[in-house]
């Protein structure tokens, strides 16, 4: 199948791009108007983490932004709207006077209140299942749905909170994590195709700590999660479809900080 690059660009443009710029903004404009105080903009580290200039010993905070130019070129197309879209919002508070804070959460995981699984779940799943699909042995960056929670509200209370905020906990590697549920859950096979890979530096979020924010412990994150899609049915094989990792998460770790 061949496709027209100019074509894909411009779906890419219209259907990512905009709409997260657009929808973003449209939300900031309805705030000004209605003079809401303070708004706070759920962002993600994907407009953190993906920097290949970044110094490789120091730990990513608040300054550190995703390339876009660096994303664009790996297609990661989900990468460049937060980017965009959290830029986007900062650009309107400037220039609005709109008391805007955002938090940068990872992947996510803990209780599920949705019928649907979400890519973090999606995640987390194939490495308890397991799969065809291969795994870098990357560092990944982790936080509880209850904590994103807890942190939006703590943003949103305390008057001091200003500017970016890493909501990232968490970091371990596709090895120790596959180690430290095989010890909590023994029962299940665990992917098994780990390919070495270079650490990247971990987003700190000791700013939001320093606030008063004061996440879970991991082992109740994992335990929690499993727990969940236990009771749901997450963890069951499906004769003739087996378990695969999904795209964006493929796409996280082929490409990151490479340069």
């Amino acid at each position: 199948m061949l496709f027209n690059h100019h074509c894909l660009n411009s779906s890419v443009q219209t259907e990512v791009l905009d709409i997260a710029v657009e929808g973003t903004l449209n939300v900031l404009k309805v705030c000004s108007v209605m003079k809401v105080h303070k708004v706070v903009v759920l962002s993600s580290t994907a407009s953190v983490s993906f920097n290949p200039h970044w110094p490789q010993d120091r730990p990513k905070d608040e300054t550190c932004w995703s390339d876009k130019e660096f994303c664009k070129k790996n297609e990661n197309w989900y990468a460049v709207a937060k980017v965009m879209a959290e830029q986007a919002a900062w650009e309107y508070a400037d220039n609005n006077g709109l008391n805007v804070v955002t938090l940068c959460p990872p992947y996510v995981f803990g209780p599920l209140l949705q019928p649907t699984v979400n890519t973090s779940s999606k995640f987390l799943i194939y490495v308890i299942k397991g799969g065809p699909d291969a795994m870098s042995n990357v560092l990944w960056d982790f936080v509880d749905v209850r904590d994103v929670a807890d942190a939006l509200l703590l943003l949103y209370e305390k008057k001091e909170a200003s500017g970016r905020f890493n909501c990232t906990p968490y970091h371990i590697c596709t090895r120790d994590l596959v180690d430290m549920l095989k010890k909590m859950y023994p029962k299940y096979k665990y992917v098994d195709k780990i390919v070495d890979a270079d650490h990247a530096a971990p987003a700190t979020c000791q700013k939001l700590r320093d606030l008063g924010w004061e996440p879970r412990k991991l082992e109740e994150m994992l335990s929690d999660s499993v727990e969940c899609y236990e009771e749901a049915g997450l963890l069951n094989d499906v004769p003739g479809h087996p378990c695969r990792l999904p795209y964006q998460v493929r796409l996280s770790f082929a490409h990151k900080d490479s340069k």
